[in-house]
């Protein structure tokens, strides 16, 4: 699995119908809904990638109603929290959540107008983030944008100290995981057809990266 709701995200349960909380999701949604929000065709469907509990993608939901969004996460937790968080919701823009793994070579999906992914690529192998871009480059019309979102390594940008330690967290969890040069995750982009447009400075050293499909 690309990704999972104990070792990826510190959720807690908050009831008995299966909804999992983040407390980073509450600090951050809105400020990805900004960068988004002029990025996001007026209608289509939006796939969103690694959906964790959910909490992102409902907010979003909520505040751009004329989108369709797609969630998906490999985790089985994490697709009953993204049903609960959408059936208590009452939101009718929210598919059922598809069983996805960003690494596989086939996904469950054919289509989107746009693809969401927030907080996977430093928590999942290299294997994950390649897929991604693969699948990115089979799913997005001409056009389409793909945004991602968390932290980073730059060429020649000192690293934050609480991202050096966040990564050393990360390694000791899971060799395969930790902070991304996004300079190498720009190049392999390239080789997909994705062309980096934006990156934007965000809250607690991290960055929103904006790919749009050529």
């Amino acid at each position: 699995m690309s990704n999972s709701v104990p070792d990826a995200l510190p959720a807690a349960a908050t009831g008995p119908d299966g909804r999992l909380a983040a407390p980073a999701v509450a600090r951050n949604r809105d400020v990805i809904l900004d960068v988004l929000r002029p990025l996001l065709p007026a209608s289509g469907q939006v796939l969103e990638i690694a959906s964790g509990t959910g909490e992102h993608l409902v907010h979003f939901a909520r505040a751009l109603p004329g989108l369709t969004w797609q969630p998906s996460d490999p985790s089985p937790a994490a697709r009953a929290s993204i049903a609960a968080w959408a059936g208590a919701e009452g939101l009718s823009n929210v598919l059922p959540p598809l069983d996805l793994d960003a690494a596989a070579a086939e996904w469950p999906v054919t289509q989107a107008d746009a693809i969401v992914c927030i907080n996977m690529i430093h928590i999942s192998p290299w294997a994950s983030t390649q897929g991604l871009l693969a699948g990115a480059q089979r799913l997005l019309p001409s056009g389409g944008v793909l945004y991602l979102y968390g932290p980073y390594r730059r060429a020649n940008v000192p690293t934050a100290p609480s991202n050096e330690a966040f990564d050393a967290d990360l390694k000791r969890r899971n060799p395969a995981w930790g902070l991304r040069l996004l300079e190498d995750v720009a190049t392999l982009a390239g080789t997909h057809g994705l062309i980096l447009e934006r990156v934007v400075e965000m809250p607690a050293n991290n960055l929103s990266v904006v790919f749009r499909r050529a």
